[in-house]
């Protein structure tokens, strides 16, 4: 296990890592244009894929449910044309329930790279109360804390990753989601999974792991999950045997 701060922060679209723990989110093409990596070029390089790519070969129902809900949602709100033929009707209802989406991804994102310059030390002044919600959240449940944000690691297992953040034995996830009613966020085998790939990844098998939800729709709200070792154990076999099962069906170990 190799773990690496890279110095310029990507965008990671391909969740690419090398052996070392160094992201590798796109390569340079035959046209000398960089473009995303592929699984081709992870055969080639030996890349090994983040713990977020092994997890999307899982099904995720809640995911599935909201998804279907914003087609729903975009059908019921917009208006069929004149003689508009019925393909190009659903077409409009699709792209119109993705951009729902995106706003709502777009919108997190930000929040979150806000909160991450925060920790990595950088002048931010955008969404100050989402910040400041979360750093004090932070503080209250875990104590004073040196926190390293945005660490990469490559494993020998073969997977690889980047952490929001993690301290002396704690490794903490940060997600933005519309709530406005603490005791009504959910969490899920995947983000237990994910946490307990991250601590294994980093070569802190007995961290404490929360996810740590933060409101888009209540600036400065942050509730704080914390898993217990026995759900941590669950979360890693269960995270393992979808590796190996990524791993066969991609026939890249």
């Amino acid at each position: 296990m190799t773990i690496t701060t890279p110095a310029v922060r990507a965008s990671e679209s391909n969740h690419w890592y090398t052996r070392d723990g160094v992201p590798r989110y796109t390569v340079m093409g035959k046209n000398g244009k960089e473009r995303n990596t592929t699984l081709r070029d992870a055969r080639t390089e030996s890349l090994v894929p983040s713990v977020t790519t092994v997890l999307n070969i899982a099904a995720k129902p809640a995911l599935t449910q909201w998804l279907q809900k914003q087609v729903l949602m975009a059908a019921l709100t917009l208006p069929r044309r004149t003689d508009e033929p019925e393909n190009d009707y659903i077409d409009r209802i699709m792209q119109d329930s993705k951009e729902q989406g995106r706003s709502a991804a777009d919108a997190g994102t930000d929040i979150h790279a806000s909160i991450q310059s925060f920790y990595d030390g950088q002048v931010n002044t955008k969404h100050q109360e989402h910040v400041q919600g979360c750093v004090s959240t932070l503080r209250e449940y875990f104590g004073e804390q040196a926190w390293i944000a945005e660490r990469a690691f490559g494993h020998s297992s073969g997977f690889g990753g980047k952490v929001d953040l993690h301290a002396a034995n704690i490794v903490a996830d940060i997600k933005t989601k519309e709530f406005s009613d603490p005791d009504k966020v959910d969490t899920y085998d995947e983000h237990l999974m994910q946490l307990a790939a991250y601590r294994v990844g980093l070569g802190m098998p007995e961290a404490r792991c929360a996810n740590v939800f933060v409101s888009r729709s209540v600036p400065g709200l942050v509730v704080v999950k914390e898993w217990s070792q026995d759900d941590l154990s669950r979360g890693w076999e269960m995270f393992f045997n979808l590796l190996k099962f990524w791993q066969l069906k991609n026939q890249h170990s």
